[in-house]
Order: structure tokens, then sequence, then C-alpha cells
């Protein structure tokens, strides 16, 4: 069975850093893409960014761009969120999630396997 486990949140001051990581087993990330999600309490869904396995494309929110950095290490099955200068509103539960495609979407009903999630708090 496939599964996804999301690791690396915490407390942070605002303009910090933390790194996520985003572990899959039980398949390999050659044919998948690989998409991080975030959910605040009485929010919607939102797609962070999302990052193929063959060439590399990368799609992500307006909101994180030039702050946040998606990457993939196919030899670990790990993929990675890099996350600079947090801001308040990125505190949310932050998932992956994997699709059998290698195009990225931002789209959460594009994806069929969901990590338990890990919680990112950004406050002073």
């Amino acid at each position: 069975q496939v599964q996804l486990v999301e690791s690396g949140g915490g407390l942070v001051q605002p303009g910090g850093s933390l790194r996520l990581s985003c572990a899959a087993s039980g398949f390999t990330l050659d044919y998948y893409a690989i998409g991080w999600f975030r959910q605040a309490p009485g929010k919607e869904r939102e797609g962070v960014s999302c990052i193929s396995s063959s060439h590399g494309r990368i799609v992500s929110a307006d909101s994180v761009k030039g702050r946040f950095t998606i990457s993939r290490d196919n030899a670990k099955n790990t993929v990675y969120l890099q996350m600079n200068s947090l801001k308040p509103e990125d505190t949310a539960v932050y998932y992956c999630a994997a699709k059998a495609s290698t195009w990225p979407s931002l789209e959460a009903e594009h994806f069929g396997s969901w990590g338990q999630g890990t919680q990112v708090t950004v406050s002073s």
C-alpha cells in the first residue's frame, strides 16, 4: 500500500524558516507527482506547490512564490518543502499528496493518496 508521511512541522517566528519532508513508501516517485497542500481551521484546503517526477516541472500558489521551494530526491523517495520568510497566515496543517502522473497540479481532487499532515504554526 502506498504511504506518505510528513514531518518537519513546528512553531516558528514570523520571518523564520522551516523545511517539511514527505517520505513515500510502497511506490516510487518516478511515476508520481507530489503536491503540498495546507488547511487552516474554517478555511478551504489550498494547494501550495507540486513537483513532477520526470521533468521536474513545478507549480506553486501565488501566495508562496518567492518564499517556498519544493524539491525532490528520488533516491530517498522524498519530497521537501523549504519555507522561508514565514508569515502568520502560513499557519496551517500541511499535507503531502500523490497523483499517478508526472503532470503537476494544485487541485486536491486530482490526488489519490494523502499523508496524515504536519502542523506549522507561525507566531511571535
